[in-house]
């Protein structure tokens, strides 16, 4: 028993709430969801996982070598509410028995400190739950002379689950996601730019249950496109693996040309977003979705105004959701830097901007029709012929295609200087110099070094590496960096 311990961890999966208050069939639709995408996340860390559905939360054993990778998608995962850690100790069928287990295992987190024990049990016992809590807490009172029972406001709270002989001591408790599982409320295409906004609006669609593809509308070049590619496919890869999406780019810079070239400047920026919306509709028909997705915020921006959302919604049929139209600036900076995209963002250049001098801030109706039939509507059909539609699992060899960064496996014949780009404070050792930058600080930091010098990025599967060095390469024109994967 106690060598089954040390090679696995249990985790039990506690359900969002609200899927627990739908009715029978929507609730179990979930729920089947729920469990296939853990499967399918959590099997491409280990096969040897093993898992168990029950109606009111998911178990999942995994070897040990595996926890904190388990625990991590356990936590991103939307449709689970809280995630706990518990000892698994089967065949326990007295209360004798279960006051010594416990105390066994939890005697040290209480030593000088207030406890209560806190019991649930499912079965036929001949005791009950309140039992349990007597007899466990009074026996770890009595074998722990610096410890004292506190009912109300304890320093430490023991629970345990038993659910008929086996017996569940829970040793931590993580907050989950929530939302609904991914797949259950369908999908929806959101524009793109790989700022604060866009990023987080795609965040709560996706953490809603909702498929969240993305289209990208490319006004910066080569470099604009990988940095956007950067985000999409962190976001997929945290929050979304279960399922595949697209990302489809739209190559925007003749439109915009059409636009300073037809439209009164004061509606350059209005239009602007008519035409993104336009283009995305098309797209999102040829992939039978219904809505589209903005990272829009009331008043943020002049044409953020509830008068110019209206023009701007005028040119679609499809519906248009905006999660962050209430938010401030700073909420939607703190989501970002919740999730992990505040470093894409802070480095992401908003060429949105670049056409809205003196904007129109209370945009006419009439007038903006005169303005769109100024426009000549060849050029963006044009652009969205010319869209490139791919996989997001597909971003990291899309983008070797497109810049064709050398990777290096053998470094023992070079004179390489290795920069170790992962967020975590590892770093790698190599037979070379060894610097530690990660990838956020790639930006500002990089161009302080020798030039030189030869550079290698690492990280743990080359992914990251690839990205953020082809974005240097492209952005400001180096020539002496490659990616290392031994």
């Amino acid at each position: 028993m106690i060598e089954s311990e040390v090679k696995t961890q249990k985790f039990i999966v506690k359900y969002f709430p609200e899927i627990m208050i739908k009715g029978t069939k929507a609730k179990r639709q979930m729920i089947d969801q729920l469990f296939g995408n853990l499967k399918k996340i959590l099997g491409r860390i280990s096969e040897e996982i093993e898992y168990k559905k029950l109606f009111d939360k998911i178990e999942v054993v995994c070897p040990i070598e595996v926890v904190v990778e388990v625990r991590q998608k356990l936590l991103e995962t939307s449709g689970i509410e809280v995630v706990l850690e518990a000892i698994q100790i089967d065949n326990v069928t007295t209360l004798d028995e279960m006051k010594v287990i416990i105390n066994e295992k939890m005697s040290h987190v209480i030593q000088n400190k207030t406890f209560v024990v806190r019991a649930k049990r499912t079965g036929q016992q001949e005791f009950k739950s309140t039992d349990i809590e007597r007899t466990v807490g009074g026996y770890m009172l009595a074998n722990n002379p610096s410890s004292k029972v506190e009912l109300r406001n304890p320093e430490v709270k023991i629970n345990v689950e038993l659910v008929h002989k086996q017996l569940n001591i829970i040793t931590n408790k993580y907050q989950g996601t929530s939302g609904f599982p991914l797949g259950t409320q369908g999908d929806i295409l959101s524009l793109m730019s790989g700022g604060f906004d866009s990023t987080v609006a795609s965040y709560l669609t996706m953490k809603r249950g909702v498929k969240t593809h993305f289209i990208f509308f490319n006004l910066g070049g080569v470099a604009h496109e990988i940095g956007v590619k950067q985000v999409a496919f962190y976001l997929w890869n945290k929050f979304g693996s279960s399922h595949r999406v697209t990302f489809t780019s739209v190559p925007f810079e003749d439109v915009v040309t059409e636009i300073f070239n037809s439209t009164s400047q004061s509606y350059m920026g209005v239009t602007l977003k008519r035409l993104m919306l336009m283009a995305s509709e098309k797209v999102a028909n040829n992939l039978g979705i219904d809505a589209l997705l903005t990272g829009e915020s009331v008043a943020q921006v002049s044409s953020q105004t509830l008068r110019n959302l209206a023009l701007i919604d005028q040119v679609t049929n499809k519906l248009v959701l905006r999660p962050l139209s209430t938010m401030n600036k700073p909420q939607i900076i703190d989501i970002a830097n919740e999730i992990g995209t505040r470093k894409f963002a802070e480095a992401m250049p908003e060429y949105c901007g670049v056409i809205s001098q003196n904007p129109v801030t209370h945009g006419s109706f009439d007038r903006m029709e005169k303005e769109a039939k100024k426009f000549n509507y060849e050029v963006l059909d044009k652009a969205v012929e010319n869209a490139v539609q791919i996989n997001v699992d597909e971003i990291v060899a899309d983008v070797n295609d497109i810049g064709e960064v050398e990777v290096i496996n053998d470094i023992s014949n070079g004179n390489y200087t290795v920069i170790d780009i992962r967020q975590n404070d590892d770093c790698i050792e190599t037979s070379c110099e060894t610097l530690k930058i990660p990838f956020y600080k790639l930006k500002s930091e990089f161009e302080k070094l020798p030039q030189d010098k030869e550079y290698l990025f690492y990280c743990d599967k080359g992914i990251l590496s690839q990205l953020h060095a082809q974005y240097l390469i492209d952005s400001k024109g180096y020539k002496n960096i490659r990616v290392y994967r031994p």
